[in-house]
């Protein structure tokens, strides 16, 4: 799916905000990005109420702001990323477009700092992190959504092609010893869930329906330029079998 010019252009508009230092934040992953608000724009009707969990500093929120929609962002920001000067500038941009931001872990969040008749709730890359179990927040978010809403969430898949093909010469490990082991609190993933994972929350929430896609951002930005070549065509045909794909996307709709 390519992005409109609509959604590039707010897009791009929202990106003049980040300094150079975080640029490689936002090239890292502009195709992710672009598709994720394609996707809300696709989906959510301009002027609807959206709410992303742990979404950071990516102008993921700030671009749908600027589309027209209500946008709320709830994230504690404790990532050794968020305490330079050049990320907190970018979050003052991202309040001053008028996105709500709620600065906390959502695990110790009273909820009424979030509004009912939600049109989405949406967390990306964020899920794998927690070291709670998801249940409740993930109950009392859907509880939250409007009759219609979309529940949102997007993961690394645990058993991805490339894992499979690894593992078997000992090699897969995602954080380093040191990156566990050396830091007071880890930050690295906890559990990475598969597709049947992503079909038990929807079945847990009730949804009334649901479809779990798969993607593989990742060959987008690698170093190599065959591998960049190669990844649309690889995308598209991995794309059959989401539990291959190295990002699996849960959408499921709420119906009373």
């Amino acid at each position: 799916m390519k992005a409109s010019s609509e959604v590039q252009k707010a897009f791009e508009l929202a990106v003049q905000s980040y300094p150079a230092q975080l640029r490689w934040l936002i090239e890292n992953n502009r195709k992710r990005l672009l598709w994720q608000c394609q996707r809300t724009l696709d989906v959510v009707p301009k002027g609807g109420c959206v709410v992303d969990i742990g979404g950071g500093i990516v102008p993921f929120m700030y671009t749908c702001q600027l589309l027209g929609y209500e946008t709320i962002l709830v994230d504690d920001f404790s990532d050794n990323l968020y305490k330079s000067p050049e990320s907190k500038q970018v979050l003052g941009a991202i309040q001053e477009s008028g996105t709500t931001v709620i600065d906390g872990d959502v695990f110790e969040l009273e909820l009424d700092e979030i509004p009912e008749d939600l049109d989405m709730v949406t967390s990306h890359d964020s899920m794998e992190h927690w070291h709670n179990s998801p249940k409740w927040i993930f109950s009392a978010l859907w509880n939250k959504l409007s009759d219609g809403g979309v529940f949102w969430i997007g993961v690394p898949n645990a058993v991805n092609l490339r894992k499979r093909a690894t593992v078997p010469f000992g090699r897969g490990k995602w954080s380093t010893m040191s990156d566990w082991y050396e830091t007071e609190v880890f930050r690295g993933h906890v559990r990475e869930p598969d597709v049947e994972d992503l079909a038990y929350i929807a079945q847990d929430l009730g949804a009334a329906s649901y479809s779990i896609e798969g993607k593989n951002w990742i060959g987008y930005r690698s170093s190599r330029p065959i591998i960049r070549t190669l990844t649309p065509y690889l995308d598209r045909v991995m794309q059959i079998w989401p539990s291959l794909c190295s990002v699996i996307y849960l959408t499921a709709w709420k119906r009373s």
